[in-house]
C-alpha cells in the first residue's frame, strides 16, 4: 500500500523502515514537530518514579540540566514505546503498563511509593489528566513539561507529492496529529486524495475521534494502542 505517516520525524522515520520492511511505499510527512524544554522547572523532590505517555519525553529529560539526578529514579511508563525511548535516554528501571493513560494510572497506583509524590514529565497538550486522577487516589504527581509540539501551519511537500501521486493510506499516533492532518486537507484542492479516498489507520479510538466526527469514510482503529495491532489494521500487500 502507499501509506503517508503524520507523526513527528524520528518516530516517523523508524515507522517508515518498519512498514518498507513489509512492503509497503511509505512517506513521512510529519505535521508536529516536537520541541525540547530544557530549562523546565523540575522542583525539589524528592520523587518516588518518573511518568512519561510519551516516547517524546525521553530526548527531552535527556536534554535537561538535571538528568544526572533524575536518570535515578524509576520510570512508569504508559507502552513499550515510550518505555523503550526512556532506556534508551538511560533509565535502567523501566516499566510500561502497555495499554492507555488509564493503565499507566492503574500501574501507578499498583506501584505507589512511600507517600512520595511521582514525577510526571508530560507534553504541554494532554489528552488525560493522570495527575488528577491519581490525586483522587490521594497519590500526590507534580506535573512538569519538559516538551511541546507545534503544528505545521501548511501540509508538508512531502505530503502534497504523495497526494498527487495517490495514496491508500495515513497512519494516525495522537488525536492531535489526526486533527492537524484534518485541518490541514478538508479544502477542495486535497479533500478527496487525502481524507475520503484513504483508510485512515489509527492508534486508538481516542486518536481517530477527530477523523469520526468529520465523518470519513474508513477509519480503522487499532484492536490495542500498540504499533503492532496497528500494523496489523494494514492489509498485506
Amino acid at each position: 500500500m502507499r501509506l503517508v505517516v503524520t507523526r513527528p520525524a524520528a518516530d516517523a522515520e523508524r515507522t517508515a523502515v518498519a512498514l518498507r520492511l513489509r512492503g509497503h511505499a511509505v512517506t513521512v510527512a510529519p505535521v508536529l514537530h516536537v520541541e525540547s524544554l530544557p530549562d523546565a522547572p523540575i522542583g525539589d523532590g524528592p520523587w518516588a518514579a518518573i511518568l512519561v505517555t510519551s516516547a517524546n519525553a525521553a530526548p527531552a529529560v535527556a536534554a535537561h540540566a538535571r538528568f544526572a539526578e533524575l536518570r535515578a529514579l524509576p520510570v512508569l511508563a504508559v507502552g513499550e514505546r515510550s518505555a523503550q525511548a526512556m532506556r534508551e535516554a538511560g533509565f535502567a528501571d523501566v516499566s510500561s503498563s502497555d495499554g492507555t493513560a488509564g493503565d499507566l494510572v492503574r500501574l501507578a497506583a499498583a506501584r505507589r511509593g512511600q507517600g512520595l509524590p511521582l514525577l510526571y514529565l508530560a507534553g504541554v497538550d494532554r489528552s488525560r489528566d493522570i495527575a488528577a486522577d491519581l490525586g483522587a487516589q490521594n497519590i500526590p504527581v507534580r506535573t512538569v513539561v519538559v516538551y511541546r509540539a507545534l503544528a505545521a501551519e501548511v501540509l508538508p511537500p512531502s505530503a502534497e507529492e504523495a497526494l498527487v501521486a495517490g495514496i491508500d493510506g495515513v497512519l494516525h499516533y495522537s488525536r492531535r496529529s489526526a486533527g492537524v492532518w484534518l485541518k490541514l486537507t478538508d479544502n477542495a484542492a486535497w479533500r478527496e486524495r487525502a481524507l475520503n479516498g484513504p483508510i485512515h489507520f489509527c492508534l486508538s479510538a481516542q486518536v481517530g475521534e477527530p477523523l469520526v466526527q468529520a465523518r470519513l469514510p474508513d477509519v480503522r482503529v487499532a484492536a490495542q494502542p500498540t504499533e503492532a495491532a496497528l500494523f496489523a489494521k494494514i492489509p498485506a500487500t
